[in-house]
């Protein structure tokens, strides 16, 4: 007996994209239309893949898409949305789909704004954890220690400090009906919240971990390994908020230890081992706090 397929077949994003090796947002693009099908309409403002589609006339994605300044996608998303509803069009998915930086620095305010206004809308963050396509430079999606090329590594040690800012909890305090983390090292979970999402009525918001081979210093074979061991180590835990309740969707049976996974990026090769263990120390704390409020809304 054949093996029941569990990722939809129909490919809407064509080969041709013009993304480096190894970028785990081609990946993230590409299960999410699949999810998503033919009825979408994708806004996308300044970010890789505003490049990565080609350049006009040529494009590798076979649905609308409307190209918006770096900090409208949350207005954008918005106005489409309001436009096919004024026609009576409500069975079309509207997809605001940005980076970490348009999403969590230069476009939170747009992205509130739509959510508070309850628009039918999904809303992706693909978090690569900088601004890749201008050149590397530290997002407050960049994690504590990494270097960019505005957090140098050299005589100064000037390393990322600031925590990593919880897009996804202010998210949730906005109490839309959905919100959730996802891996491309985990396509089926991926593919199975968007699908959960847009039959949910209402402002979406989902953030899936992309690794960037050129950014983080990897190598590009190793990107759906980086994204697994994200997700076993609970650096990058995947989860979904609905209606205030949080549900864990990976719950490794041995939480692995975080050191394989900085050692295998070269933006974290200048990180003492003390500094290391602090960071183990956050992760740990972390997560037992994720566990706690799954516990605490397990109710609701």
């Amino acid at each position: 007996m054949a093996k029941k397929l569990t990722i939809p077949e129909d490919e809407l994003m064509w080969p041709g994209h013009m993304g480096c090796l190894g970028c785990g947002a081609t990946l993230a693009m590409r299960y999410a239309l699949k999810a998503l099908g033919r009825r979408t309409i994708i806004c996308i403002p300044a970010c890789c893949w505003a490049v990565m589609p080609g350049v006009w006339p040529h494009n590798n994605l076979q649905i609308p898409m409307l190209y918006n300044a770096f900090e409208t996608t949350g207005a954008s998303i918005s106005g489409v949305r309001a436009a096919l509803d004024a026609r009576g069009k409500e069975d079309i998915n509207v997809v605001g789909w940005a980076g970490d930086g348009g999403t969590l620095d230069i476009g939170i305010q747009a992205l509130s704004g739509a959510v508070e206004r309850g628009h039918n809308v999904l809303y992706i963050c693909y978090d690569n954890e900088a601004y890749m396509n201008t050149g590397i430079q530290r997002s407050s999606a960049t994690p504590v220690g990494a270097w960019t090329t505005t957090t140098t590594v050299g005589t100064t040690q000037d390393w990322k400090k600031e925590p990593k800012k919880n897009m996804v909890e202010i998210m949730a305090a906005h109490q839309i009906p959905y919100t959730a983390t996802a891996s491309i090292g985990y396509p089926e979970d991926f593919i199975k919240k968007i699908q959960k999402a847009i039959s949910i009525k209402g402002p979406k918001y989902i953030q899936v971990y992309a690794p960037c081979p050129t950014g983080w210093r990897a190598p590009p074979e190793k990107t759906m390994e980086i994204a697994r061991l994200v997700v076993k180590t609970c650096i990058f835990p995947i989860y979904e908020i609905e209606n205030g309740k949080y549900k864990i969707s990976r719950k490794p049976a041995k939480k692995e230890p975080i050191n394989d996974y900085f050692k295998m990026q070269g933006r974290f090769r200048h990180l003492p081992e003390e500094m290391l263990t602090k960071i183990q120390k956050t992760v740990d704390r972390e997560w037992e706090l994720l566990l706690r409020k799954e516990e605490f809304t397990k109710d609701y």
